[in-house]
């Protein structure tokens, strides 16, 4: 299939018309949370103090946990309301409810653990605005303990064959701001079915690639905190995720590098379980890409030279991942 290409508003008058109606944009945010008060008033504050003129609302959504009222605030500008997840347990069915609550034409994700810069949604709806995207996306800002490291994607790396063969991190949840009708219409809500939600943006990501591209701001506005995941080191549901999106995307079955990633970082975390499938695995991923850099590191984990741990921190300080 080949990638879609954002379309681009034509005229002088259209992109001055387009801006104002960006300008006066309400947009729902949705945040998921579990048990993690601190971050999430941190995440909150960063969106109340959005310089976007428009009406922002925030949906937080309490996912297998009890919920707190007192997050609620009535600021005409900046409301923000508490509700339950009330789908799929999990952060597939969390950010699905509060999607599900909203009505306002724009919709943005924020994990409880990150934080926008104050212009991202001013950014971000004028670049909709000027290219006629369904889908924007900015930069982010990676911090993992003491370290800092930028990570910026552009409209070249962000198309649908190059999000299949590399797993962009740039193109962050954190970023997305969609518009609600290609949300609840060709893109689709996110996937509940994902095992343990493992990747759930990564699946929804290509899905957008797929349907109609994205209006890149070329700008880290987000800092994403590393360590927090629920899901970096869940190892086994690491394996059942990627078995799920190999059967689901045909395309990276259709590239010999993307399937060998899949391949390599599956085997990879049955080296960090020790489990005996360990060596299928890198066999298979040797015969997709010699050259895969994963075969090695789960090698080296499944002979225990080095620590899966070890690994994910060497690697997360430099703002990668396996």
């Amino acid at each position: 299939m080949a990638d879609a290409a954002a379309p681009a508003v034509d005229t002088a008058s259209e992109v001055v018309a387009a801006s104002a109606v960006a300008a006066a944009a309400e947009v729902d945010v949705v945040i998921a949370t579990r048990g993690r008060p601190e971050l999430l008033a941190r995440a909150l504050a960063a969106v109340r103090t959005q310089d976007h003129p428009g009406v922002v609302r925030t949906w937080v959504v309490f996912d297998q946990g009890p919920m707190d009222p007192a997050v609620t605030d009535q600021d005409p500008r900046r409301p923000v309301t508490a509700l339950a997840n009330t789908r799929t347990p999990g952060l597939a069915g969390a950010r699905n409810s509060g999607i599900a609550a909203g009505r306002a034409p724009w919709v943005a994700f924020c994990d409880d653990d990150d934080r926008w810069l104050p212009n991202k949604l001013t950014a971000q709806l004028a670049e909709l605005a000027r290219t006629g995207a369904p889908t924007s996306v900015t930069g982010i800002v990676v911090a993992y303990g003491d370290t800092r490291t930028e990570r910026v994607a552009t409209s070249s790396e962000l198309t649908l064959a190059n999000l299949v063969r590399h797993r962009v991190m740039a193109a962050h949840p954190s970023t997305v701001v969609v518009a609600r009708e290609a949300l609840e219409g060709p893109i689709g809500l996110v996937d509940e079915e994902i095992p343990g939600s493992h990747g759930e943006d990564y699946d929804w990501i290509i899905r957008a690639a797929r349907h109609a591209g994205f209006a890149v701001v070329e700008q880290p506005l987000v800092e994403v905190t590393w360590g927090q995941s629920l899901f970096s080191q869940r190892w086994a549901t690491i394996v059942a995720a990627t078995d799920y999106w190999l059967d689901k995307h045909p395309e990276f079955r259709a590239d010999r590098h993307a399937l060998a990633r899949l391949s390599g970082q599956r085997a990879f975390a049955l080296a960090a379980m020790r489990s005996p499938e360990v060596w299928p695995a890198i066999r298979q991923t040797l015969r997709c890409r010699p050259a895969e850099r994963r075969t090695a590191l789960a090698l080296a984990v499944a002979l225990r030279l080095v620590s899966a741990e070890r690994l994910m921190d060497l690697a997360h300080r430099h703002g990668r991942g396996i």
